[in-house]
């Protein structure tokens, strides 16, 4: 059976996004036994950074999960997950202050993070039965592309989302790394490696952003192929 170009794009990008992921937890790992010379853990570095900016109403705390880390900005935490939390080194120096950084977008009303933000309470709320409209429509296509065509009209936030969402995560990145370098927090070498590990969880990003519209545009064409049959 000959693959056609969507699903050889969609398995290519899956096989792609796997390989980052591990890319990912590769340098994490190695960066994570890396100490810092200034010493400092992942709780003391977020900490700083938040007082550098005039942040006194974001507390700091530590949660389950490996690179489980992220700002919340419904409770105002910047969450760390057990080895960034207590790490000294270069990794968790980079996801610590990429965390705050998510912060300071807050504070400073980010405009990308505030329509992400607007757009969250929409997507949990289709996220659960959108899988099923899409399944739906495919199905019914040869009666009616109307569930289809609800489906992509679903299905494109979701897309929307995770563009919207690139700027806002490289911005972070750019925040925390400006700031780390700034305030002495890592050495020349200690900020390459910083930076090294922050691009690839960046990456993680992009690829999911390429696939999500790639999918779009599977569903789309499906869309396109049933109307012209009915």
């Amino acid at each position: 059976m000959i693959l056609s170009p969507f699903y050889m794009l969609l398995i290519g990008l899956t096989l792609v996004s796997f390989l980052i992921q591990w890319r990912l937890r590769s340098k994490f790992t190695q960066y994570s036994h890396i100490g810092l010379q200034s010493g400092l853990s992942g709780k003391q570095i977020a900490e700083l950074m938040l007082v550098d900016n005039n942040i006194h109403d974001v507390k700091v705390v530590s949660t389950e999960g490996r690179l489980s880390d992220h700002y919340n900005p419904a409770d105002k935490t910047v969450n760390l997950s057990a080895e960034v939390y207590e790490g000294r080194s270069a990794a968790a120096a980079a996801v610590a202050a990429h965390e705050c950084g998510h912060a300071v977008q807050h504070a400073t009303a980010y405009s990308m993070l505030q329509f992400r933000s607007t757009m969250v309470p929409a997507l949990s709320a289709v996220s659960r039965f959108m899988p099923w409209i899409l399944l739906a429509g495919v199905l019914m296509i040869r009666t009616s592309v109307i569930p289809l065509g609800l489906g992509i009209a679903l299905f494109s936030l979701t897309t929307l989302f995770s563009f919207v969402t690139l700027p806002v995560e490289f911005d972070a990145s750019k925040r925390a790394l400006a700031w780390i370098d700034r305030r002495g927090i890592v050495t020349t070498q200690e900020h390459a490696m910083a930076k090294d590990a922050l691009w690839w969880a960046a990456m993680t990003y992009v690829v999911a952003a390429i696939s999500s519209l790639a999918t779009l545009l599977y569903y789309v064409s499906i869309f396109m192929g049933g109307r012209n049959r009915n």
